[in-house]
C-alpha cells in the first residue's frame, strides 16, 4: 500500500464514497442496504483487480502508474482475437461474479420483504424484526442461505481473478485451481473467508470511513496469498503484447 501511494488508497476511497452514497439514498430501505451490502462481498474480487496489476507490477518491478490501471480495465478489448486465456476470461469471470451478486441481492431483499413480520426500514428495525425477534428463525435463514450462496462462490473465486491477470488461463482452469487451493488448505483459507468478511463489516461498521485503508489491504493481501496458494511456473505467462504494464 505505500508502495502504490494514492492509487492502492483510491481503491478504498472510491467503493467507500460509493457505499456511502448507498446509505444516504436507501437507509430507509433496509432490506436493500443488507442485500447490496453482503452482495459486495461476493463481486470484490472483481473490484480488486486493478490491485493484484499494482502488486503483479511492484513484484515486477514495472512501473505502477495512472496508465497500469487504465490498460488493466481495458486490455481486454484489445485481446479478441484470443481464443483461450486472454484478457477476456477476466471480462467473462467478472460477469459470472456480478450475476451471481444480483442474485444474491435479490434474493436476500425478498426474503426479508416476505418473512419480516413488519417492514424493515433502518438498521434498528433489522436488529429488532429479524436479529433479536425471540420467536423467529429468519436472521438465522438468512445467515445460512448467505453462506450456501457465498461458499462455493468463495472457493471458486479465492484465486481465480488474480491468476487470471497473472497467466494465460481460461475461466474453468482459473476456477479448478482455486478449488484445488481450498481442497488443499481449508483450514488457513476458512480463517482467510472469515478475516475478509469480519475486516469488511468492519469497514461498514465505521460508515464506510474504514473500506478507505481496509480494501486495499485486503486486495494486495489477495494477491499474496494466491502467490503463495498457487505455483502458477508451468502455466503460460502473459504474452508481452498483452501486458498491462
Amino acid at each position: 500500500m505505500r508502495r502504490g501511494g494514492w492509487l492502492s488508497l483510491a481503491h478504498g476511497l472510491v467503493p467507500a464514497a460509493f457505499g456511502a452514497l448507498l446509505l444516504l439514498f436507501a437507509r430507509d430501505r433496509f432490506w436493500l442496504l443488507a442485500g447490496a451490502f453482503s452482495g459486495f462481498l461476493i463481486v470484490a474480487p472483481v473490484l480488486a483487480t486493478s490491485l493484484y496489476a499494482i502488486s503483479r507490477a511492484l513484484e515486477r518491478g514495472k512501473a505502477v502508474n495512472l496508465r497500469l490501471i487504465i490498460k488493466t480495465w481495458i486490455r481486454w478489448q484489445h485481446s479478441r482475437d484470443v481464443v483461450r486465456g486472454g484478457y477476456w476470461g477476466l471480462v467473462r469471470f467478472g460477469l459470472l461474479l456480478a450475476l451471481a451478486g444480483t442474485g444474491w441481492v435479490l434474493t436476500s431483499a425478498a426474503l426479508i420483504t416476505l418473512l419480516a413480520p413488519q417492514p424493515i426500514h433502518s438498521p434498528l428495525d433489522f436488529l429488532h424484526l429479524v436479529v433479536l425477534a425471540p420467536h423467529s428463525y429468519l436472521f438465522e435463514l438468512w445467515l445460512t442461505l448467505g453462506g450456501f450462496m457465498a461458499a462455493p462462490i468463495f472457493a471458486s473465486s479465492v484465486i481465480a481473478m488474480p491468476l487470471l491477470l497473472d497467466r494465460r488461463v481460461d475461466v474453468l482452469q482459473a476456477v479448478l485451481a482455486s478449488w484445488q487451493a481450498v481442497l488443499a488448505n481449508p483450514v488457513p483459507l476458512a480463517l482467510w473467508a472469515a478475516l475478509i468478511m469480519g475486516l469488511t463489516l468492519l469497514g461498514f461498521g465505521t460508515l464506510m470511513a474504514g473500506l478507505i485503508f481496509l480494501l486495499p489491504l485486503l486486495g494486495h493481501a489477495s494477491w499474496h496469498a494466491y502467490r503463495d496458494l498457487a505455483d502458477a511456473s508451468a502455466l503460460p505467462d502473459r504474452l508481452p503484447s498483452e501486458e498491462v504494464a
